[in-house]
This record gives structure tokens, sequence and C-alpha cells, in this order.
């Protein structure tokens, strides 16, 4: 994620996407992605800890008080959390479902 923000490149592109989903296909493999587990690297689980990491939460919190808007880079890293929740989701509805579209 860093390094597509660095090089200003959508997360939805390659090397980005592809690397992404690697981690993805490694943390389902893993059992990691379950909403039971603690910490869980299911998109909430992942929003979560980004949000935290990043300080976004208490930003965006700030800024709805204050009624002003998010800075640059703010801005930037909400963008970045919610294509990463996006595919995140996408792929674990895909790969949940697989069977059900491949039986054998």
């Amino acid at each position: 994620m860093l390094d597509a923000a660095k090089s200003t490149r959508p997360l939805e592109l390659d090397p980005a996407r592809k690397d992404l989903f690697q981690l993805f296909v490694e943390s389902h493999r893993a059992g990691l992605v379950d909403d039971d587990l603690e910490p869980s690297l299911t998109a909430d689980g992942l929003c979560a800890a980004l949000s935290n990491r990043w300080g976004l939460k208490d930003t965006v919190q700030d800024t709805m008080k204050q009624k002003a808007p998010l800075s640059g880079d703010q801005l930037a890293q909400m963008r970045s959390l919610w294509s990463v929740m996006r595919m995140w989701m996408e792929w674990t509805y895909a790969w949940d479902r697989w069977v059900e579209f491949h039986p054998e």
C-alpha cells in the first residue's frame, strides 16, 4: 500500500493488486480470514487495523466535530483503505462461493 501511495498508482492496478491478492490467498489458506479470530484478516479486521495504525478513526471523528475536510494525505489514506476493503470483500465472497460454481 505504501509503494502504491508513493508511486501514486491505484491499488487496483498491478503490481499492487497482484501483491494484495497473493496476501489474501496466503491469509485465507492460513485460516486468518475469519470473523471469529482476533486479530482477524477479514475486510473489517483490516479496516480496523489500518485505521488504527494511521490514526484515521480519531482524525475522521475530529473532522466531523470541527466540520472540516480531511487533508490530502488523510483522504489518500481513506481511499487506499476503501480500495483494499472492497477488493478484500470481493475476493472473500468469490473464494467462499467457489464450490457453488465449480462442483467436483
